[in-house]
């Protein structure tokens, strides 16, 4: 292990050299009070960024260790710490030559708290002790270094190392490494250089947000919205709350008034969304549909001043829609779709163009699939086999981005069009089914059909921004005004089939030795020759998680993919792994641009791969 000069000498020595010769510089290099390590030089300065990580001992960080106590504290603390280290390495960095010339960052942070890999608490080894007189540093730097039992905050970032068209600047090179490093270290990873206040209340404000959705259970929700909450945001691109005279508060009505005693905020109040099927209603622009992108984002926790720290949902919740020209492979959609012309199956239903409503079925089905499996079993094999069970979903629909005749067929069409004629089952038709047959509940924005009235546990209305709940008069309106329909949906939900992925159908090195893979933006991995399209999985917040979905992918690939597992087993499989050896279980080297995902995620994007194949 060298030393800070010792790095600066390098960077000096090589100043108008080659680029490549940058690589001279990796290994490690121990600063005052912390560790700097370089694990990869980028080859050419419009490459992907080096990387690199810094290691400061707690006793320099000097952290209190009640804000690491527990798994989500530690969580929080190094969410605090990632946006800190960001904020000041985007000041101080600046275009110092060509392509990523200067650049030093971690990643790019939203208002969601998720687990990353950009700041760990670890286990580091001591620092090298210096050599004793009239030995070579040479011979003291090959001694093998064991990891001790100090345990240190652990950032991993990415550097642009400064060109001059392909030549090294050295000079500017070594005020990055040697001056601005130690500048964001000292005034980021330093408890005592933070706003103690500000940190305590995003770790404490993280802790309860999670403790409230492990709540949920216990009191038969799947969603909660405090009152107080800000839920406008400021536009389609900018996630931050809306600031502004006229935004209202979230007031929940009484009658779903619950209160909880949170570990940190102690009592805190709000309305609380039960099990089944709940209707929104609503005119249009009053808020229905902020509602829903609230909730739909309650899967996260998010930071002090979100204005959504306390909208948390259960975890499974999942937002389904329509996907019109997704593909499909395999995939029973028969408890809402069969009966096609030309006698196409729905049982295993495949397509490279999937319409509204086959695609709405499919997300659907396959979200069923990725959270119960194959849950109900034939009367031929339910006495020898054991049914896979996992946790139900919650299924999160808005009428706005529906298929329309997926969601409702009236008495008008059904007596135009028979069922005979129709394939389609409506999402009326089943949606109580799903729950009374799975325990699966639905959270509906509907504003253009009273028929759902019926099939709701509670109907919650917004009128200027403001919810009211209206069960009662929306029973009493459907007992006065009966729709006629038919139902359509039998007396079961249908079977939840498993299906089992063929290996050969992922291939992510396009046919050679190495994995492609690439993310751009929120929506799209590009996996092999694939570019797989996740703009209508609305769950995903930040392109880190996109990174750890391809590198999942590959994983699972590698590793589960045998042509026997289930897709179900498979993605426990790899998300077990990652609980019990984090998100670097998932790449070679550490790297700090990696985001959890939940299986859902991963399922989507598995599901969307157009090459895919299944039995």
């Amino acid at each position: 292990m060298t030393n800070q000069q010792t790095l600066r000498r390098k960077l000096l020595d090589l100043d108008n050299g080659n680029y490549k010769a940058y690589r001279d510089i990796q290994g490690s290099y121990e600063f005052p009070d912390f560790t700097l390590i370089i694990d990869y030089v980028q080859g050419d300065p419009f490459a992907a960024p080096s990387k690199l990580r810094v290691q400061v001992p707690y006793t320099v960080a000097g952290f209190p260790p009640e804000l690491y106590n527990n798994p989500i504290r530690e969580m929080a603390l190094r969410d605090f710490l990632t946006r800190k280290f960001d904020r000041l390495a985007y000041e101080v960095s600046g275009r110092r030559g060509t392509g990523k010339s200067g650049m030093i960052a971690i990643t790019k942070m939203g208002q969601e708290v998720l687990e990353r890999t950009s700041v760990y608490l670890v286990k580091i080894a001591p620092p090298a002790p210096k050599p004793a007189p009239g030995e070579n540093p040479a011979l003291q730097r090959a001694k093998p270094i064991k990891l001790g039992n100090q345990k240190g905050v652990e950032v991993r970032l990415v550097v642009g190392l400064p060109a001059g068209g392909r030549r090294i600047l050295g000079r500017q090179a070594a005020e990055m490494l040697c001056d601005d490093i130690p500048y964001i270290v000292h005034r980021s990873l330093k408890y005592e250089q933070l706003d103690a206040d500000a940190c305590r209340r995003h770790v404490e404000t993280v802790e309860d947000t999670d403790w409230l959705r492990k709540q949920l259970p216990e009191k038969n929700l799947v969603a909660f919205v405090a009152n107080g909450a800000i839920l406008p945001r400021r536009s389609g691109v900018d996630d931050r709350p809306l600031s502004s005279d006229e935004v209202v508060p979230f007031k929940s009505p009484s009658s779903l008034e619950v209160e909880f005693e949170c570990p940190n905020q102690g009592k805190i109040s709000g309305m609380g969304i039960p099990q089944g099927v709940t209707l929104i209603v609503g005119g249009g622009y009053h808020g229905k549909s902020t509602l829903l992108k609230a909730i739909e984002r309650g899967v996260y926790n998010h930071v002090p001043g979100d204005g959504r720290e306390f909208v948390v949902t259960d975890a499974t919740a999942i937002k389904i829609r329509a996907e019109d020209g997704r593909s499909v492979a395999g995939v029973d959609i028969s408890p809402f779709i069969n009966q096609l012309p030309q006698g196409r199956s729905t049982t295993q239903f495949t397509t490279e163009n999937a319409s509204g409503s086959t695609s709405q079925a499919a997300n659907i089905m396959e979200a069923l699939e990725a959270g119960l499996g194959n849950n109900s079993k034939s009367e031929e094999t339910e006495t020898t086999e054991t049914a896979t069970t996992s946790t139900p979903p919650v299924l999160l629909v808005d009428e706005d981005t529906a298929a329309t005749n997926f969601m409702i067929r009236d008495r008008r069409m059904q007596e135009l069009i028979t069922k005979e004629q129709e394939p389609i089952t409506p999402f009326i038709d089943k949606v109580r089914q799903l729950y009374t047959d799975y325990q699966v509940s639905t959270i509906l924005v509907m504003g253009g059909s009273g028929d759902y009235f019926e099939a709701a546990d509670k109907v919650i209305a917004m009128e200027n921004f403001q919810v009211q709940e209206v069960t009662e008069k929306a029973k009493e309106i459907a007992e006065k005004y009966t729709t006629g329909r038919t139902a359509e949906g039998g007396e079961k939900f249908g079977e939840i089939r498993a299906r089992i992925p063929l290996p050969a159908s992922l291939d992510p090195s396009r046919g050679r030795r190495d994995v492609r893979l690439k993310v751009r933006d929120v929506d799209e991995v590009v996996f092999g020759n694939e570019d797989v399209d996740l703009s209508a999985v609305e769950q995903l917040v930040s392109k880190d998680q996109l990174r750890a979905i391809g590198a999942a992918m590959v994983y699972a690939k590698k590793q589960y993919m045998d042509g026997n597992r289930t897709l179900l087993e498979i993605i426990d499989a790899v998300m077990a792994d990652i609980e019990s050896k984090s998100l670097d279980v998932l790449v070679p080297f550490p790297q700090g641009d990696l985001a959890f995902f939940r299986r859902f995620e991963l399922v989507a994007a598995i599901n969307r791969l157009r090459t895919l194949a299944v039995k």
